[in-house]
């Protein structure tokens, strides 16, 4: 059996993958339980550094599990979320034996003989894997972003385990059901493992941005790709945060690009980029300026029913006009149930944020006085404290990865201090619009990159 069939989510690899993470994990738990027996209060921030202390210590998937709920508003206390926030994806780079028996295991004995360079040394590591340089017989620069060994029984390990946070919310505070939300994550982690499927997501992006010029996306070395092993063409570039000290106009025009990657799928094709971690994007410069963003990772892609893309428009448009029945509607279609004045009311403080700069037909920043790490907490504050008036709620599941990108989108702006009218921006996008379109250049554009449509 090869190396690669034997890495399929093993029971064995899995149950020692579970023993250690439920250790460290439930050790924390038995403790914040503890103080709750004897009468003190489990919520406060020697436990949230416990917790983040026993996760920093596993790296692998729990380390994407665990920020990708801090960054989702009010799933854990704020304590909490600012510990896991601080976590460090990154696992131990592989050595350079060990980088060639996983290249070995995707392209056989002969591996080596497939590029002209190869560095072994890896120029990038995360979560689930980690990027070398190289370059092809035809002189060109690629990226290969190589899985590292057992994941999915890893992941199905770290996924279960994912219980254990969501139970001390539960305990503490349980006005949001959290069910959905851990549904559409184990998902979500679990497409990250396959890079045939995130090979179709780049085909995907590379048509939908095809007419986008400030916006770059790689092409798919197809040959030298497996379910492990992805091969795209390197994009040259800088990291975001080195044009911090950037002119204004150099930090908009870096913005405005970031927003169209984003908003632009979404708009017309009902397809998210779910992942913002500034690790995702670089710079690209013509003549010594900055002209726009290389969008690097596929990993995390979110494609919605064209009925949702229709919510948000109508959700904006109702805001827009003062329209209530119209934001009503918008919450029965994306599935909220049991709708009160009250509770509309509650949703719409979460709302007016997310679409506040959307609103305002005029050039300005996405927020004011306050930190990237900090945006959005005050709303989602606000929320969490209306809903234990008029709890529970359970949010729907496609509403995770919609929040955390636009949260993350909107830190970028922070970093870069953008000034935009991001509701001239936001129109622009959605110039047009009608859910029969939507519906039609999703399953076309579906269709040619080889993916199902969502449900």
């Amino acid at each position: 059996m090869s190396e690669r069939d034997s890495e399929a989510n093993r029971f064995s690899a899995r149950a020692a993958r579970y023993a250690r993470v439920g250790a460290n994990v439930g050790g924390v738990a038995a403790r914040i339980a503890g103080t709750r027996l004897l009468g003190l209060e489990g919520r406060n921030l020697s436990n949230a550094e416990a917790l983040a202390k026993a996760l920093g210590g596993l790296k692998g998937p729990i380390m994407k599990v665990a920020q990708l709920v801090a960054t989702i508003p009010d799933v854990v206390p704020p304590e909490y979320a600012a510990e896991l926030q601080k976590l460090q994806s990154q696992a131990p780079p592989m050595g350079p034996a060990f980088v060639k028996r996983r290249m070995m295991a995707e392209l056989g004995p002969q591996w080596r003989m497939r590029f002209a360079e190869f560095d072994l040394k890896p120029a990038a590591a995360a979560s689930l894997g980690q990027v070398h340089r190289a370059t092809t017989h035809d002189g060109v620069p690629v990226a290969c972003k190589l899985q590292y060994p057992d994941m999915e029984s890893a992941v199905e390990a770290d996924i279960a385990q994912l219980d254990i946070l969501f139970a001390l919310h539960r305990r503490m505070d349980p006005v949001i059901d959290t069910t959905e939300i851990a549904k559409e994550i184990g998902a979500r982690v679990r497409e990250e493992l396959d890079y045939v499927r995130e090979a179709k997501h780049i085909a995907l992006y590379r048509a939908m941005l095809a007419e986008t010029s400030d916006v770059r996306v790689p092409t798919l070395e197809a040959g030298l790709s497996t379910r492990r092993l992805l091969t795209m063409h390197w994009l040259e570039g800088d990291r975001i945060l080195d044009h911090k000290q950037d002119g204004q106009e150099s930090r908009d025009r870096i913005s405005t690009a970031m927003f169209r990657a984003w908003w632009r799928p979404f708009s017309h094709h009902g397809v998210i980029h779910g992942d913002p971690h500034l690790g995702n994007y670089t710079v690209f410069s013509e003549d010594g300026a900055p002209q726009g963003i290389n969008l690097l990772d596929y990993g995390c892609i979110r494609i919605f029913p064209p009925s949702f893309v229709g919510g948000v428009v109508d959700l904006y448009r109702g805001l827009l006009e003062n329209d209530q029945a119209r934001v009503i509607h918008a919450y029965e279609t994306w599935g909220f149930k049991g709708l009160t004045k009250e509770l509309v009311d509650t949703l719409n403080i979460w709302a007016r944020f997310i679409y506040g700069p959307l609103l305002e037909d005029r050039a300005r920043r996405i927020a004011e006085d306050v930190s990237p790490a900090e945006y959005g907490r005050k709303q989602a504050f606000q929320v969490h404290q209306a809903l234990k008036k008029r709890g529970p709620v359970t949010v729907p599941r496609e509403f995770v990865f919609m929040d955390r990108a636009a949260i993350g989108l909107g830190g970028v702006f922070l970093h870069l201090d953008a000034e935009l009218n991001f509701h001239r921006l936001f129109e622009q996008e959605i110039e047009n619009f009608s859910t029969e379109h939507v519906a039609d250049v999703q399953a076309k554009a579906l269709d040619r990159a080889g993916l199902a449509a969502a449900h």
